[in-house]
């Protein structure tokens, strides 16, 4: 239950105005990761995987603050680290904790935006070092993506005269 209130207080705090208006979507093909992130422009944002492509028992979600190391107008390198959750492996394991915790894992990230005319579109490559929760094994994994932007263009991109 506390593992629960925590995720929902780290939801609560950030607005859901700021969510809408300048969050992230993506998706990691090769790894089946479904990305959602609020704003990647600002120094700390937050970043949640969703496993897909798995069976019910299987789905994990992953809460990964980041922190941007450095970020210019093509390319922003990011650090963050969290755990990997799975919410529904009770299905498998009746006398599992509601929320189970998989594992943690860190991450070193770049994102490039390669498309001067829409710099909103960009491509994400990742090394993610992961391991169990018990710490009796790990994985260096790599992740590459596509992830969009959502937000206002800047106003010099909107006038076309």
């Amino acid at each position: 239950m506390k593992k629960l209130i925590l995720l929902l207080t780290l939801f609560a705090l950030t607005s859901q105005k700021d969510l809408l208006a300048q969050a992230s979507v993506g998706y990691y093909p090769w790894s089946s990761l479904l990305s959602v992130s609020t704003n990647p422009r600002k120094t700390v944002w937050l970043d949640t995987r969703f496993q897909t492509n798995s069976l019910f028992s299987s789905l994990s979600v992953d809460i990964l603050p980041m922190f941007n190391l450095k970020r210019g107008e093509v390319v922003q390198w990011y650090l963050g680290g969290g755990l990997r959750l799975n919410p529904l492996y009770r299905i498998a394991d009746a006398n599992a904790d509601l929320i189970t915790i998989d594992g943690y894992s860190v991450n070193v990230g770049v994102r490039i935006a390669p498309l001067p005319q829409n710099r909103n579109i960009q491509l994400a490559l990742e090394l993610n070092p992961y391991v169990k929760d018990d710490f009796a094994s790990g994985v260096l994994k790599s992740h590459f993506g596509v992830v969009y932007v959502l937000g206002k263009k800047k106003k010099n991109e909107n006038s076309s005269n």
